[in-house]
C-alpha cells in the first residue's frame, strides 16, 4: 500500500493542488473518470446533432412521399443515394417489390411477407444505429460513482496510514488528505450524473424516432398490399 505524505497547512488546496498531492492509485482513478466524462459529453453532443438531423430527414421524406410523387419515380431518385431513416425503409421495400415482380412472383402472401421482412430489417438497422454508444452512457452512469468511491477509499486509507506514521491528528493537517480522497468521488458523480440523464433522454428520443419509422413501415406496407391486390386482380379480370 502506498503511503501519502500529509499536506502542510500552507499547501495548495485548489483542485489541481489536491490532484497533484494525491497518491498514484487515486490519480489513475481521477484521470480515468476525467477521460470518461469527456467521452460522455462527446457522445451526448454527437447524438443530439444526429437525432436532430434524423428528425429533419424524416420530416423531409414524409413531405416528398405524401406529395403525390409516384413510387417508381421516388425509388429512382433514392436508389442511387445513401439513404437513412424512412428513405432506407422505402428503398428496401421497393427493391424487394421490383425483384419479386421481375422474377414473376405468383404468391401475393409470400411477396407481402418478404416486403414486410425487408422493412423490418431496415427499421432494426436504423434503430441500432441510433442507439449505438448509448450503452456506454448507461455503463458510465452506473459504474462511475463506484469507481470514484474506490479512489476515495484508497485515498482515505493512505491518509490514515500517514496519520498513524506521523502521529499528527490536527484537523488542518488531516483535512487536505481527506479532501484529496473525496475529489475522486466528486469526479465520479461529475461523470455519472450527465451520463445517466443523457442516457434516459437520448433513449427516449431514439424510441420516438424508431416509432415514427415503424409507423411509416406499417403505412407503406398497407399501400403496397393494395397494389399487390390490384396487380393480382388485373389478370383475373382480363381472363374473365
Amino acid at each position: 500500500m502506498e503511503t501519502a505524505v500529509l499536506a502542510a497547512p500552507g499547501a495548495d488546496h485548489s483542485i489541481w493542488g489536491l490532484f497533484m498531492q494525491a497518491g498514484l492509485v487515486v490519480k489513475l482513478v481521477m484521470l480515468g473518470l476525467i477521460v470518461a466524462s469527456v467521452w460522455t459529453w462527446a457522445i451526448i453532443i454527437d447524438k443530439i446533432i444526429a437525432y436532430k438531423r434524423m428528425n429533419l430527414a424524416l420530416n423531409r421524406f414524409e413531405q416528398v412521399f405524401w406529395s403525390g410523387q409516384s413510387l417508381e419515380e421516388l425509388y429512382r431518385t433514392l436508389s442511387d443515394r445513401k439513404t437513412t431513416g424512412m428513405g432506407s425503409i422505402f428503398v428496401a421495400a421497393m427493391r424487394e417489390w421490383k425483384k419479386s415482380f421481375e422474377k414473376g412472383a405468383k404468391s401475393p402472401i409470400a411477396l407481402q411477407s418478404r416486403i414486410d421482412k425487408a422493412m423490418d430489417l431496415a427499421v432494426t438497422r436504423e434503430a441500432e444505429e441510433m442507439e449505438s454508444r448509448l450503452g456506454y452512457l448507461a455503463s458510465i452512469g452506473s459504474a462511475a460513482p463506484f469507481i470514484g468511491l474506490f479512489g476515495t477509499v484508497i485515498g482515505i486509507m493512505t491518509s490514515f496510514q500517514a496519520i498513524a506514521s506521523s502521529g499528527a491528528t490536527n484537523l488542518a493537517v488531516v483535512a487536505p488528505g481527506i479532501a484529496e480522497a473525496l475529489l475522486a468521488t466528486a469526479l465520479g458523480l461529475l461523470a455519472a450524473i450527465p451520463a445517466t440523464i443523457a442516457y434516459n433522454k437520448l433513449s427516449t428520443d431514439a424510441g420516438k424516432l424508431a416509432s415514427r419509422m415503424e409507423g411509416f413501415s406499417d403505412e407503406f406496407s398497407a399501400i403496397l398490399s393494395r397494389q399487390i391486390d390490384e396487380r393480382v386482380a388485373q389478370p383475373q379480370r382480363a381472363a374473365a
